[in-house]
């Protein structure tokens, strides 16, 4: 008998992995708009009929359930997990489109169910869908990963039988991949630059291309914009004859932050609450609703504002939906990555801090956040970001916070070298230390850290993602260091 072969079980564990990283290879081999640069976002590099023609292809599943569609620069991902946890609150199978990932490509297809609030596609099904793509790859020269991707997602949610689908637009809106679908009410979350060489360098152009999921006569919400891009949404919904709701102007909020005081330094925020001040249904959100928010920053309180009247748009169809839901859902929303604080601190330790700023806006917002809602004795930088995004005008706000900063890069081929964050730093008069790989830049600042401190990783999803990938390991190599110090 061979004790040494593996049962059956572990057999098709084995024949699934390998079966979905092949799957996974066959994807990457085709154009991506997140790790190659681009010459322009426009017709003439995209096909705009292809997602259309591959989804009647594949029997339009996407028409098979009701969907909230989601654009913006800043926030639609959050907004996107706290629509997608209020449905799945309310009772409903909700599948989750979002992109980029975090940790694991499949985080980007997800099915929540009032039992499962994690949700991803298994990698048989992952396989399964690719597949049928596959089969028709011959009819659809040219066709891009985020369309093969989208595909996949309509098709899991379809075969999964979803009662409604909460999409993410991957990049722009007007000539996205997800743009095929006609859905109950269109959202748009805060507008500013980024992606310029895709979407253009002004906000009137980058409203332009997000206003592309607008439809006629289907509602529309957004955030309050600046001047010259609401002007372009509004005239977008005046022309196609869709209602639109500005938030901020029709419906009002306000927030406040607890925070920890359990020591003297560091505080951080526990939690946000909410408050709907103003509501054009007063009978679904009375006036003066409280809502309890996970996620931290201001800017999530408009974001969660986004979902609630989406979902106040949505909710005659999918009647299930009700404030006591909309309440558990947004307490228990999970969006990580987000001023996501992995490891607390204590009077041993600093804290350590994770946030996917990847544009000057996000980078500003992180300062606002690092000023006002956190407190703390120094702050520890490390950072690390794309090479095609306004990275000095990101490190321009974060720099002259930090104690000490340290640059570093992640297996990315958009990624800015150390050495390349270090040159930007210095043409602003700051000296950082460049190394060469995450668990280098975290283990050095853990080791100059006091408690007391805070540590802040930032400056792109890729480079947290890489961090939390690696968390386990190195949290347990951290403290064990910090105890033989205690020791000493």
């Amino acid at each position: 008998m061979n004790n040494s072969a593996t049962n059956p079980t572990e057999q098709q564990t084995n024949a699934d992995a390998n079966a979905y990283e092949e799957a996974l290879d066959y994807l990457y081999s085709f154009i991506n708009f997140e790790a190659k640069k681009q010459d322009r976002y426009m017709a003439s590099k995209l096909d705009h009929t292809r997602p259309r023609r591959l989804m009647e292809a594949l029997g339009n599943p996407y028409q098979q359930y009701p969907a909230i569609h989601i654009a913006g620069t800043k926030g639609k991902g959050s907004t996107a997990a706290m629509c997608a946890f209020a449905l799945r609150a309310a009772g409903y199978t909700v599948g989750l489109y979002t992109s980029p990932h975090l940790q694991d490509f499949r985080e980007r297809i997800r099915i929540l169910t009032p039992d499962d609030a994690d949700g991803r596609i298994p990698k048989p099904q992952f396989v399964q869908q690719i597949n049928k793509i596959r089969a028709l790859e011959a009819d659809f020269p040219d066709i891009t990963w985020f369309e093969i991707l989208t595909a996949i997602a309509f098709l899991h949610f379809a075969d999964s039988n979803i009662d409604v689908a909460v999409v993410e637009v991957g990049l722009g809106g007007r000539l996205d991949a997800t743009n095929v679908i006609i859905p109950l009410v269109s959202v748009i979350t805060r507008l500013s630059l980024d992606h310029t060489a895709l979407l253009g360098n002004t906000l009137d152009k980058i409203a332009y291309e997000k206003g592309g999921i607008i439809k006629p006569s289907i509602p529309v919400i957004t955030a309050n914009q600046e001047p010259e891009a609401l002007a372009k949404l509004q005239a977008i919904s005046q022309e196609r004859e869709s209602p639109l709701t500005i938030v901020e102007q029709s419906w009002e909020y306000d927030g406040g932050v607890s925070m920890d005081s359990t020591r003297a330094v560091p505080h951080h925020p526990s939690r946000q609450k909410l408050t709907i001040t103003h509501s054009l249904d007063p009978d679904f959100i009375p006036h003066g609703t409280q809502f309890d928010l996970p996620l931290g920053g201001e800017h999530q309180l408009e974001n969660a504002t986004l979902a609630l009247v989406a979902l106040q748009h949505v909710h005659t169809k999918l009647p299930r939906i009700t404030l006591e839901a909309m309440q558990a859902g947004l307490a228990n929303v999970k969006w990580p990555g987000r001023l996501d604080i992995i490891h607390p601190g204590d009077d041993k330790t600093p804290m350590l801090l994770v946030d996917c700023a990847h544009n000057p806006d996000s980078a500003h917002k992180l300062h606002e956040a690092l000023d006002h809602s956190f407190k703390y004795n120094n702050l520890w930088l490390i950072f690390g970001a794309p090479a095609d995004k306004d990275v000095l005008h990101m490190l321009a706000d974060l720099l002259p916070l930090a104690h000490h900063t340290t640059v570093t890069t992640a297996s990315h081929p958009r990624s800015a070298t150390p050495e390349e964050l270090a040159e930007m730093s210095a043409e602003l008069g700051f000296e950082v230390t460049a190394v060469p790989d995450m668990a280098t830049a975290l283990t050095t600042t853990w080791h100059q850290a006091q408690p007391g401190d805070l540590i802040c990783v930032t400056g792109s999803i890729v480079v947290v993602g890489d961090l939390l990938n690696q968390w386990e390991s190195l949290q347990s190599q951290l403290l064990n260091y910090q105890v033989t110090q205690q020791s000493l």
